[in-house]
Order: C-alpha cells, then structure tokens, then sequence
C-alpha cells in the first residue's frame, strides 16, 4: 500500500518524504491506509532503487539535504501495476481474533470477558468518531475518498453491532 501512495503522491507533484509524511497526516490517510511514517523514506529508498523514482531536486538548510522525487516513466507503469493489482484483489478481513476467542470465552471469567469488549466497544467507537471527523474535514482528498470514508462508517457501525451482541450474549448466557 505504501509504494501504491508513494507514486500516486509523486504522480501529480514532486515530493520529499516529509512532504508526503505531512500530507498523508494533514488528510488523516493514516486511519485507512495503516501507512507508518517510517514505511514512507523506506518505500522511497526502494523505489529509487528501482528506477520508479528519482531524485528531481536537493535542498540544503544547514546541515540537512531534503530531497524532492519525481516518478519516472517506469514508476508510471508500477504505479498503474499497483493500481490494477489493488482493486483486483480482494481486501475483507475478518475479524479472527475475536473469532477465536469467542470460541474459548467460558475459560475466562465473566467480568473478565465483559472488560475485554467494553474496551474494543471503546476503541472501535474512538475509530468510528476519527472516520466521521475526517469524513467532515475533507479537504483535498478526492471525491473518492467519500466512498472509503462512507464504508470505513460502515464496517464500524458493523463491527460495534457485532461487539453490543457479543456483550448482551454473554451477559444472558454466561454464569
């Protein structure tokens, strides 16, 4: 996913890593994406090394050198690869864990369990709230970004009706 927005950032302008480490904060891509900012200079560093970007300018400020990249041709053609091979492939995950764990419940105690998915209820509606947030504060996502904010909304709302039924299952079935 990193190389895939490396070059679509480097496909309509050139960017330092900082650059796009900013922009992907600033658009709040990293609730989506699950691109580590570390990820980003090692993508960068790979890329170049494979002639799918070069460096178009450096920039000198005491005693640091930031390096602006473009996406060469080569990088267009792994950028429309990537592009291809992502809306291709199917990305549902399951949410195992809990699968399994679901399995193996009655090992625990009851208050133990409860505690566990009152804290992923917390987390998951933290997330919802982020995604609904970042939904409002668009700004120069694409209009396809609504689509991915949209279903993220969703497979939360999902994941939470999920967790409440989990929770009222154990509290009427577990002694």
């Amino acid at each position: 996913m990193t190389r895939l927005m490396v070059l679509g950032l480097l496909k309509k302008q050139p960017m330092s890593g900082y650059e796009i480490q900013r922009y992907l904060q600033l658009e709040q891509v990293n609730q989506w994406a699950e691109i580590l900012p570390g990820s980003i200079y090692h993508a960068l560093k790979k890329l170049e090394s494979e002639k799918h970007i070069e460096v178009d300018t450096i920039e000198h400020t005491g005693n640091r050198a930031k390096a602006t990249y473009i996406i060469t041709d080569q990088g267009e053609q792994e950028y429309a690869r990537l592009i291809a091979e992502s809306l291709s492939r199917p990305s549902l995950v399951f949410p195992t864990d809990i699968y399994t764990a679901l399995l193996f419940h009655g090992d625990l105690a009851r208050e133990q369990v409860l505690i566990a998915v009152e804290e992923q209820i917390d987390l998951i509606r933290k997330k919802y709230d982020e995604t609904r947030t970042g939904q409002a504060e668009q700004n120069d996502l694409p209009a396809e970004a609504g689509l991915v904010y949209e279903h993220m909304s969703s497979l939360y709302k999902a994941h939470l009706k999920f967790l409440n039924g989990i929770r009222l299952f154990i509290q009427k079935n577990k002694a």
